[in-house]
């Protein structure tokens, strides 16, 4: 291969066993939405639905969309699948046939179900509905949350109740998160004053997860913090020394081959644009990855990569399809040397969240948009 992903199965089942032994009474969702993080949905969710039987009563996955959720199905996974995005109108009766959960917070959505059950849809239909307290995102308003749920449809199942934090994460101010979660347990006891109950109520993220305990209730859905990744360095400043040894390990190493190697004069222009020249002799290696496999085309002369064990600088831009990296300090460099674009190799280490951070945007991002169709190896 020339280019490829591997996925530390030992790690993701590490912070995993972090979770439930966080939130021993809840459930946990392991979200596989945007192929895992760029993770890879398949691998991913192959370990995880291998994963100790003993645990299994407790796991859920999380995606976004019924293609994702269909391409669990047909992968042969068993285990509870819930929609967290938008279901067209006209796909909610395959869901339903395939035991998709679905996220609901639109009257038509319920008109569209209710007229499954009219044709005698023997399947059972089981709906989340999403309550917005503050994201302005998805959900029903609080005002408009009894009448909505009261709307349901005869045959149709309410299991869930969830919400999502808007700012949980970005902050070490948590006002904002504690306001939606009292708008949420207020929600919950209109709902029970009304002789409603919810079996299944959820609002943690991996942030929230890891902050508030109140915030588990039935079911936590573990996002980023499943593949290893702090949600945020305010995060982690947040949660401070915790003195039950809670750790997480990054899942996801991206590496390639040198292609080629040369050495140019001084002063030559390296890559388009001649943004970067050599100041001196300098021994290039021709990289064979660029933005189409995902490598920020903004890392160009200040990303890094490791070979045998050393920092190597991008010189010049990042192309389509590979980029150039200074080994004039690394000698012992060679052809089809194994070159780290994020993960650990010897002592040194290039982490998502550095990557992310050159790249001016949040590690979240720089995993999701790794290119599908690179290979994702498990180890």
């Amino acid at each position: 291969m020339r280019t490829w992903i591997e996925i530390d199965q030992q790690a993701l089942l590490h912070n995993l066993e972090q979770f439930l032994l966080l939130a021993p009474a809840s459930r946990i969702m392991c979200v596989v939405k945007s192929n895992a993080y760029g993770h890879g949905l398949r691998e991913i969710a192959s370990i995880l639905q291998h994963a100790s039987p003993y645990t299994h009563h407790r796991l859920w996955f999380g995606v976004d969309s019924i293609d994702e959720a269909v391409a669990l199905r047909e992968q042969g996974i068993t285990l509870p699948v819930l929609t967290l995005g938008y279901v067209p109108l006209d796909r909610l009766a395959e869901a339903v046939a395939r035991d998709i959960r679905l996220t609901v917070y639109n009257p038509e959505t319920l008109q569209s179900l209710s007229n499954l059950k009219l044709q005698n849809l023997s399947s059972a239909i089981r709906v989340h509905v999403k309550v917005d307290t503050g994201a302005s995102r998805q959900g029903i308003l609080p005002q408009q949350l009894l009448d909505f749920i009261r709307a349901i449809p005869p045959g149709v199942e309410l299991e869930g109740l969830c919400t999502h934090f808007a700012n949980i994460e970005d902050t070490t101010d948590h006002s904002y998160a504690r306001l939606q979660l009292e708008r949420f347990q207020k929600a919950i006891a209109d709902l029970e004053a009304a002789g409603i109950s919810v079996p299944i109520k959820h609002t943690a993220c991996s942030a929230a997860a890891v902050l508030f305990p109140e915030t588990h209730f039935d079911m936590v859905r573990l996002g980023i913090s499943l593949y290893g990744i702090w949600s945020s360095k305010e995060t982690l400043v947040s949660a401070g020394s915790r003195s039950d040894n809670f750790t997480l390990r990054p899942v996801l190493s991206w590496k390639t081959r040198v292609a080629q190697l040369k050495t140019i004069p001084a002063g030559t222009p390296v890559s388009y644009g001649l943004t970067e020249r050599v100041s001196r002799e300098s021994r290039m290696a021709v990289i064979p990855v660029g933005y189409f496999d995902g490598f920020d085309r903004r890392l160009s002369s200040i990303g890094n990569v490791l070979i045998r064990g050393k920092r190597a600088k991008i010189v010049g831009r990042v192309c389509m399809n590979m980029m150039m990296a200074d080994v004039t300090d690394i000698p012992e460099a060679a052809l089809e040397d194994e070159v780290i674009l994020i993960g650990k190799q010897g002592n040194e280490q290039i982490s998502a969240d550095e990557v992310a951070q050159k790249s001016g945007t949040i590690a979240y991002e720089l995993l999701a948009r790794l290119n599908p169709l690179l290979p994702r190896i498990v180890v």
